[in-house]
């Protein structure tokens, strides 16, 4: 099933992850993109692809542009504005909306980078239940045309990137849906450390949040939404103990890093993308095939996007889950 946006139009959203009946929405700053799916719903072969608005196979990691307002087919911002609007407002994927558990994930080793389920021994991996959280506990994501360059040794932790684009908290009211490219606000940034390798979280609002004018840094989230910061660090700290894995570790004390810090994260993590695409650096298994980024030797042609597309599996209709996956969790500290 494919899902259209349209300014200013009620959206019908099947709820994918779930099998809840649909919901109606008012969309207004995801206009611009579409998403395809592709294969089974809850099945390995699952995938969803974004088209732009000329009906375009695009790579949501390559072709969705960081910073709003850019043309498409370029991979640096136009002169900013005389506003601060454009300095700490970016795109943003959206993967898994909150309170869902499937670990959905922007496929990184794939041409085109559709959206997929992650898997691990053949199966498919959902985080769990832990008590009081149900799910992802914002609405989660990445930024497109971003980078943590494996290679790349912070000088603060001493870790290297992950290797994924950089990852969004989005903690507005709204429950986005899956493939939603959103406008956010950045807040600040945690320097989650999983399995030794550095893996940011950047913490956002969306802009179209009603309340998104109260938020302009850090703790302003401590001020308005008091215990979502704790909860954050508990939940990333601490998601991955049912599987039978010790905590993640985080820098700075587990203390979150002000607006100003996450920006020169973004920054840097764009630059590093930046090389990549355009061959300056070692991409390793990094699909970097794209549509629109200019002078990128990667780049492909619309016909070529289209039959990367066209040669996964059809769509089909929902898989049943296991019940497990509603299991909460309760951890002994």
């Amino acid at each position: 099933m494919s899902v259209l946006w349209r300014y200013g139009s009620l959206r019908l959203h099947r709820a994918v992850c779930s099998g809840r009946p649909v919901l109606f929405r008012r969309c207004l700053s995801m206009q611009h993109y579409r998403t395809e799916e592709r294969g089974r719903p809850n099945t390995t072969d699952y995938r969803l692809y974004f088209k732009n608005p000329d009906g375009k196979f695009i790579s949501p990691f390559h072709d969705i542009p960081l910073y709003p307002g850019t043309e498409e087919n370029q991979d640096v911002p136009k002169k900013k504005s005389k506003s601060n609007w454009d300095k700490n407002v970016f795109n943003m994927v959206v993967e898994v909306p909150r309170w869902t558990n499937a670990k959905m994930e922007i496929a990184t080793k794939e041409s085109l980078n559709p959206i997929k389920q992650d898997i691990k021994k053949g199966k498919l991996r959902f985080v769990a239940n832990l008590f009081p959280h149900k799910g992802y506990i914002w609405n989660y994501g990445a930024f497109p045309q971003t980078w943590e360059d494996p290679k790349h040794k912070d000088k603060d932790t001493g870790c290297c990137g992950d290797n994924d684009p950089i990852d969004v908290c989005e903690i507005g009211s709204k429950v986005c849906s899956r493939g939603d490219v959103i406008q956010v606000k950045v807040l600040g940034v945690l320097a989650l450390i999983d399995e030794g390798e550095m893996d940011w979280k950047v913490i956002a609002i969306n802009i179209d949040d009603p309340e998104a004018d109260k938020f302009n840094d850090i703790e302003d989230v401590r001020k308005h939404k008091p215990g979502y910061l704790e909860a954050t660090v508990d939940w990333l700290k601490s998601y991955k103990l049912p599987d039978g894995k010790p905590e993640n570790k985080i820098g700075f004390n587990e203390e979150f890093k002000n607006q100003a810090f996450a920006l020169e994260v973004i920054k840097t993590t764009h630059e590093f993308w930046k090389d990549m695409v355009h061959k300056k650096s070692e991409c390793g298994e990094i699909q970097c095939k794209n549509v629109l980024v200019r002078n990128s030797p990667f780049c492909c042609s619309e016909e070529e996007a289209t039959a990367i597309v066209q040669s996964a599996p059809s769509p089909g209709d929902l898989a049943p889950l296991s019940p497990e996956i509603d299991v909460w969790h309760f951890i002994r500290k």
